[in-house]
């Protein structure tokens, strides 16, 4: 398993993640999680900023983070958060975790910089009981002036941060792998942000298309 090392990346990450949630970020997440149950798989925690924010009905969280220095502290987290959690090592698009066991995925800022989104899509999917959901909050690209600023960053972009691609739109992969959003809301992070190549958003949640929500 070819796992990603970036320390540049996630010693920034620690640094600038306290601000961003003091900014609202927090709130979204609590939107984000609001009403899980049971067994939960989230992709690429990072350092378990989610964590807090699990409510208690979730009995088992399992974090799969392929990250060294942002899955320890995503281990260190893991002991305050309000439900048992399970920090393991893996990727977005190898999950290791049993076919059909998991009530919900979870993912905030992943389709973004995954190498293969369509792959990690299929294996949310994998993991995912009959029924079960993706809940998302995704960084999208904009529209007119913003998508082309975005276009443009994307030159250099992913290198300085982790791999992540501003421009790349979660919704169409969404979509393309064969997932409904069933809610779903587009919004601005952090507000009136005009300059953050990142700023445009979306929170919402999917479900496999074929299991009669279309």
């Amino acid at each position: 398993m070819t796992l990603v090392q970036n320390p540049v990346f996630a010693k920034l990450f620690l640094r600038l993640g306290a601000r961003n949630e003091a900014r609202g970020l927090a709130r979204l997440r609590q939107e984000l999680l609001a009403g899980l149950a049971g067994t939960v798989v989230e992709a690429g925690p990072g350092t378990g900023l989610n964590f807090p924010h699990y409510p208690d009905t979730v009995v088992r969280l399992v974090a799969v983070e392929p990250e060294p220095t942002l899955r320890a502290a995503a281990t260190d987290a893991a002991r305050r958060a309000p439900v048992p959690v399970e920090v393991v090592e893996g990727t977005a698009e190898r999950l290791p975790v049993a076919t059909g066991t998991a009530d919900a995925v979870v993912i905030s800022g992943v389709l973004c910089s995954v190498p293969d989104p369509r792959a990690a899509l299929d294996e949310f999917r994998r993991v995912l009981r009959p029924g079960g959901e993706l809940r998302f909050l995704e960084h999208v690209r904009g529209t007119g002036v913003r998508g082309r600023w975005q276009d443009l960053a994307d030159v250099v972009w992913p290198r300085l941060m982790g791999g992540c691609h501003p421009n790349r739109d979660a919704l169409a992969a969404l979509r393309e792998a064969g997932w409904q959003p069933v809610r779903r809301r587009e919004l601005t992070f952090p507000p009136g942000a005009r300059v953050s190549v990142v700023a445009p958003r979306v929170l919402g949640v999917a479900r496999v298309a074929d299991t009669g929500d279309r």
